[in-house]
């Protein structure tokens, strides 16, 4: 590819984009607040025009976007490529909006216990993540508000599962009678706290009863205001791990994710025994080369 990537990564909140080199570099970066749910049907081109303009040679480039602008809120639908799928499978199933200018990568779905689960945006950070690490097989996590756990073999995600972590947290912190006794903001991680209450979620293995913990606490003035999100950070993130099975005898689970995620997830697994290996947004754009490297070797 000598003429360089534009790559996209456009979920539902906003929109970044990167120019790549001709080695797959950034060369330069941008940001909207333009997520797909503040852009109006027909509207998609004209958004990714302005997200793009500064970049004079952008005409010449392939455009690859990624996460939510392919769902049915989006541009246009991605089908998801069901597992086991690799950057062949996914390159395959490119959903093109312009021929030859401009695709936008499909999500993932596999199956459990007959019930479905998928990844939109995921994928491409998983394929980026192993590219960036030399790594074919791994174990990964992308925590957020849906957290993903991911299993790679020979490049091929084999399976995922999903856990609403996340969501799980913003609605015990601002919608529950917890929230009457937690501060407006979560502030710095407090260690000590995020600890207490990642143990307490693996001794009690039950969420809907450690929950409660948070607010015993409170009222016998065992645990400061202060520290009270951190606790309860580390019990949802506790009982997210717990239900993994990790140990000692495991690999590095890579981490995907920003800063303040994967430092409080590299503690979780710290806690565990268990090594990590972070990895920033730098993962969508190395997925996204990837991708477009693929569909050379298939042109």
């Amino acid at each position: 590819m000598n003429s360089g990537l534009i790559a996209v990564d456009w979920g539902t909140s906003s929109l970044r984009a990167a120019l790549l080199d001709e080695r797959g570099r950034v060369a330069a970066e941008h940001s909207m607040g333009r997520g797909i749910l503040s852009v109006a049907a027909g509207e998609f081109p004209k958004v990714l025009e302005a997200a793009t303009a500064r970049w004079p040679q952008r005409g010449e480039m392939l455009c690859l976007l990624s996460g939510m602008v392919g769902s049915r809120q989006g541009w246009i639908e991605a089908p998801y490529c069901a597992c086991p799928a690799g950057f062949a499978d996914i390159a395959a199933q490119l959903a093109w909006v312009q021929p030859a200018r401009v695709a936008i990568v499909p999500g993932v779905r596999c199956e459990a216990q007959g019930v479905p689960d998928v990844m939109r945006g995921e994928e491409t950070q998983v394929f980026g993540a192993l590219a960036l690490l030399g790594l074919d097989s791994a174990r990964l996590v992308l925590p957020g508000t849906h957290s993903k756990w991911v299993r790679v073999k020979a490049g091929r995600i084999e399976s995922f599962s999903t856990f609403m972590t996340g969501e799980f947290y913003a609605l015990l912190r601002q919608h529950s009678i917890l929230a009457r006794t937690l501060p407006e903001s979560d502030g710095e991680l407090e260690a000590a706290a995020f600890e207490q209450g990642f143990r307490y979620a693996l001794r009690t293995a039950n969420l809907l009863h450690a929950a409660f913990s948070a607010r015993t606490l409170s009222l016998f003035d065992r645990m400061s205001a202060s520290a009270m999100p951190s606790y309860l950070s580390g019990m949802v993130i506790g009982e997210e791990l717990r239900s993994q099975g990790l140990s000692l005898a495991d690999d590095a689970v890579v981490v995907v994710g920003s800063p303040e995620l994967t430092q409080r997830y590299g503690l979780a697994l710290r806690l565990l025994g268990v090594r990590s290996a972070p990895i920033g947004s730098e993962a969508t754009w190395g997925g996204l080369w990837s991708i477009a490297q693929q569909l050379e070797k298939i042109a």
